[in-house]
């Protein structure tokens, strides 16, 4: 048996797999339900996220902004430890991502999932390699379409 892989969905990942119900993504929160993905996240990442359900942009009732949040909940482990301090990560260019990049580190992730240019440049460097994998969506969709859950 495979061991689940631990993963770490950015904001406008999660956005894709909790609001938009017609997300070609939606094979990436199948594998989260299924138990072959452990989606994880922090009190940081899950307040960012309850932020952005609320941005009008997306015309979301306080009903709808309340069962995207809790079906998330559901379905993620919440990482609250202390950060592995002896592990020094590189900085982004946008503080607000670093959050991203300390759950995937403190939570001993095997993916960061993320659609967003500054976290996707860093792994060009591939300093974070020895600890985690940055991939896009639709990279891990490519995963899940092969059958593979493999890093």
């Amino acid at each position: 048996m495979t061991q689940a892989v631990c993963v770490v969905f950015d904001t406008n990942v999660l956005l894709s797999l909790f609001v938009f119900a017609d997300s070609r993504f939606a094979p990436l929160r199948g594998e989260v339900v299924c138990g072959r993905w452990i989606a994880l996240t922090s009190p940081a990442c899950l307040a960012e996220y309850q932020r952005v359900l609320g941005y009008p942009l997306f015309e979301l009732s306080v009903e709808q902004q309340a069962a995207a949040y809790a079906a998330y909940l559901e379905l993620v482990q919440i990482i609250d430890s202390p950060p592995r301090t002896g592990i020094v990560l590189p900085k982004c260019q946008d503080k607000d991502d670093q959050k991203f990049l300390e759950l995937a580190r403190d939570g001993q992730a095997d993916w960061l999932v993320t659609a967003d240019k500054l976290l996707l440049k860093l792994r060009r460097s591939r300093r974070l390699d020895h600890l985690f994998h940055v991939f896009t969506p639709d990279e891990v969709l490519e995963k899940v379409g092969a059958g593979g859950t493999a890093e």
